[in-house]
């Protein structure tokens, strides 16, 4: 636990740099190749960022004290990954995202390593087997699956903030610029770039269902299985839909409970897939360019995940389990109705 949450706030840390615009490239770019050194120096902090979570560079010291109390086997591995990310991102600043390949390195540096760092850390604790921190490419594949679901849900968002994530080797075919796809005139080339775009990102399905099928810690399981059904869930709501250029799309809010709630063993989590991507098949358009490669990799994630009566073992858990599963619903509907609140004032405020 300890290890994860120094993890988190040392990537939080880096991330900040980047996102902070108001540092100069000839100083941001050094800061990002240098930062995990500044984990194992007591006083080093940053003091002039204007961004919103700024308070982990304020307060670094804090963070990298408890980052060198952790044993050396997770010192490492948060190191290591905390390097490669910076070098990845320093990169990135200075090119935009052109071809699909480009698109999974991209995706690799700023979400694949957090799975492989993850993977990592999980079998150094011996929660789980070695092999989970060994197969980097089942790892690195579960964080481009989130990452391409955020990527392709946020185009909106991203457009008002002037920020480019999707590939141009993909949204060219469609427009001549990126923000051509927003105009009501091009709702439909629009779509047809969603959705190939989402067939794209269906391709890592079969590799996040192997990786949780090795997964034998409940805790471990539940931590990196919920965020997987939000984001299939998530692209089933996005696929063919249009009010991906126009506002926000979300998966309502009971929904993300019951997925919560269900997503505890990897049948279920194999008929959650099925469940969704069945939903995205029914509409699939006949005319859409996609279409075959569609239906090619929803038969594959079908071949996965066929059910049979996978929600039944839910119904073997103790009352205690049920009783913490319902305050973890309770504080998460709490929790994302207070998020979605933000989101909605954040999109007004750029519209306005």
């Amino acid at each position: 636990r300890h290890a994860v949450c120094i993890f988190y706030l040392v990537l939080r840390a880096l991330d900040t740099v980047e996102d902070d615009m108001s540092i100069p490239l000839d100083v941001k770019v050094p800061m990002l190749h240098e930062f995990h050194s500044h984990l194992y120096e007591p006083d080093w902090k940053y003091t002039e960022s204007k961004e919103k979570d700024r308070q982990v560079l304020e307060d670094f010291p804090t963070i990298s004290m408890e980052f060198r109390n952790l044993s050396k086997v997770y010192q490492d591995v948060i190191s290591d990954i905390c390097h490669k990310m910076g070098v990845g991102m320093a990169e990135f600043l200075e090119k935009k995202v052109d071809s699909q390949h480009e698109w999974d390195k991209y995706c690799h540096y700023v979400a694949g390593l957090v799975g492989i760092g993850l993977s990592r850390l999980f079998s150094a604790s011996e929660l789980e087997d070695s092999i989970v921190g060994q197969d980097t490419d089942l790892a690195n594949s579960m964080g481009l699956f989130l990452q391409k679901t955020n990527i392709i849900r946020d185009y909106l968002e991203d457009q008002l903030e002037g920020r480019e994530f999707w590939p141009r080797e993909v949204w060219s075919r469609y427009a001549k610029k990126l923000s051509d796809l927003a105009k009501p005139e091009n709702i439909d080339v629009a779509v047809q770039c969603l959705n190939e775009l989402i067939t794209n990102a269906l391709h890592h399905v079969p590799d996040v269902l192997t990786y949780l099928s090795r997964l034998k810690n409940q805790s471990v399981f539940n931590f990196c299985a919920i965020p997987q059904v939000m984001a299939i869930a998530t692209l089933a709501a996005c696929y063919n839909n249009q009010q991906v250029f126009r506002g926000v799309v979300k998966i309502r809010k009971g929904q993300a409970v019951t997925l919560m709630m269900d997503a505890t063993n990897i049948q279920a989590v194999k008929a959650i897939m099925y469940q969704y991507v069945e939903e995205i098949y029914q509409k699939i358009p006949s005319t859409d360019p996609s279409s075959n490669k569609t239906q090619q990799v929803i038969a594959s994630i079908r071949a996965m995940s066929l059910p049979g009566s996978p929600m039944a073992s839910r119904h073997h858990y103790s009352p205690i389990y049920l009783s913490c599963a319902m305050l973890l619903a309770a504080l998460s509907w709490q929790y994302l109705s207070t998020l979605s609140k933000a989101t909605e004032e954040f999109v007004q405020g750029g519209e306005n």
